[in-house]
């Protein structure tokens, strides 16, 4: 039976031509349709043609849907060729039917560099709203929540957003099922490392992407009933009795190359108001003990070390934060890294009360082991604005560096005992009900060197990191629901 009516682009004949073929080995194919760029004059025999101005816009997922008639709808979104497995698409079919799915995706191989590999993706779940979220590049939909979800897009004109748009809206009506198979083979054409990926959503150069993904979002959220309107509680700033004003909080474990950057970076600061830098050693075993030891002249350095064996960078947070010598502010400051200058601690504490805000985030530069400025350059986050940031903040990867709270807050809402995503779980907490200042001078200087934990991660830690950040985005937004019935 005909179930299927494909669509796939057509940029380059003969990676269309082999892709139709491979296409049509399968018995399911009803029709397949060519996505062709203005421009292109497109022939293939028996595809037909759509003309199109992006893959990714509004306009051509309504071409999609008034065009597709078969039972399911396939999408390719690569321009590369495209390789189904052994029944793939009956399998994918099958699936789709038993579980009443709006859209199917599986895991796949990748060819890269000339050699091939496994590429398992993951689940999707309620928090999964990252535009990024990789389902590989072949989708199944059930036509009919296609075309209702595109029926529903009536009234948007993206340009970059409508595939994402698509998605939101068929997850809203239904299931959006992951097929723990291998059932296909593409050609991985960005072979860049992982820790250079996780930025293109900061790159300056993808801002009228952002701003339109923000937008499709924050439509989404009012949908489903998660939207907050931008009203924040007001902070007095007079709870607890605190000897300092602010402390900076270091982990550390065996960072023997970088912690007595970070710490002079610290010790170096000229304030209006007594601080301390709290160093938290989880046990480190390269001589970064001995290190910290050096600086321990200076009564302003409190070197502790955990008496349990259990905590990861989080858990080494809430040591800091709940030691009584912590300040009215607790700064971050990751050991790998510095402050920029001497006054980045006096421009984070005066942020907080002059924009009465819970947390504060800065602006950082990435730099090269040496602190040589290397791409994407400053990351300063400006899709976070005081209207929508906790809104968006849903969608993003990460709120930015470093980081600063209200100590009092802290204490209350704890920082989750992960070394992944410890701090975009607080900054999405606390948004709930505080609002989030801004810096936006360079107040870090973040460095990426072979031994920084995420400049290039294999596909299962990868997939763990955004695992992990999609569920901590579940639990958020299922906070947001409650907040609104209440």
């Amino acid at each position: 039976m005909k179930t299927i009516d494909a669509f796939i682009l057509f940029t380059e004949p003969e990676q269309a031509v082999k892709t139709v073929e491979e296409l049509r080995q399968s018995d399911s194919v009803n029709k397949i349709w060519l996505l062709t760029p203005e421009g292109i004059t497109a022939k293939i025999k028996g595809c037909k043609n759509i003309t199109i101005d992006s893959l990714q816009s509004s306009t051509t997922v309504r071409q999609i849907a008034q065009k597709a008639s078969a039972p399911r709808t396939l999408i390719y979104q690569k321009a590369t060729v495209l390789k189904p497995g052994y029944f793939a698409l009956e399998r994918m079919t099958r699936i789709a039917e038993d579980s009443g799915a709006g859209m199917v995706y599986a895991d796949y191989w990748a060819i890269k560099n000339g050699m091939k590999t496994n590429h398992p993706v993951i689940d999707y779940q309620e928090g999964s709203l990252r535009d990024d979220f990789n389902f590989g590049s072949l989708l199944l939909y059930d036509t009919r929540a296609l075309k209702r979800a595109a029926g529903r897009m009536k009234h948007e004109t993206y340009r970059f957003a409508g595939l994402y748009d698509l998605r939101l809206k068929v997850s809203q009506k239904h299931p959006l099922e992951h097929i723990n198979e291998y059932l296909y083979t593409e050609i991985e054409e960005d072979n860049r490392a992982s820790g250079q990926k996780i930025f293109d959503y900061v790159d300056p150069k993808n801002r009228q992407l952002q701003m339109e993904m923000e937008q499709a979002c924050t439509q989404h959220l009012k949908d489903v009933g998660a939207y907050l309107k931008p009203t924040f509680e007001t902070i007095a700033f007079d709870k607890g009795d605190f000897l300092h004003e602010a402390s900076v909080i270091i982990p550390v474990r065996n960072r023997i190359r970088t912690i007595k950057d970070a710490i002079s970076s610290v010790l170096m600061q000229k304030t209006s108001f007594p601080f301390n830098l709290i160093v938290v050693d989880n046990h480190s075993t390269d001589g970064t003990t001995e290190a910290i030891d050096d600086f321990k002249e200076d009564t302003r350095l409190l070197h502790l070390i955990p008496g349990r064996d259990d905590l990861g960078i989080g858990g080494c947070w809430n040591m800091g934060v709940h030691h009584p010598q912590c300040g009215k502010f607790a700064v971050q400051l990751d050991s790998d890294d510095v402050y920029n200058g001497e006054d980045t601690l006096q421009k984070i504490v005066d942020a907080f009360y002059a924009q009465n805000c819970a947390m504060v985030v800065g602006t950082y530069q990435m730099t090269n082991f040496d602190m040589e400025m290397i791409p994407p350059g400053i990351i300063d986050h400006r899709e976070w604005t005081p209207d929508n940031g906790r809104n968006n903040a849903l969608r993003i990867n990460g709120l930015g560096a470093p980081r600063a709270f209200y100590t009092p807050v802290l204490r209350e809402i704890k920082v989750p005992n992960t070394s992944y995503g410890e701090d975009y779980a607080l900054g999405l907490n606390i948004s709930r009900r505080y609002q989030i200042g801004r810096i936006y001078d360079i107040l870090y200087l973040c460095r990426r060197w072979e031994e920084n934990s995420d400049a290039s991660l294999d596909i299962v830690k990868m997939n763990s990191h955004n695992l992990y950040k999609d569920r901590i985005r579940t639990w958020e937004l299922q906070a947001r629901k409650r907040m609104k019935i209440k």
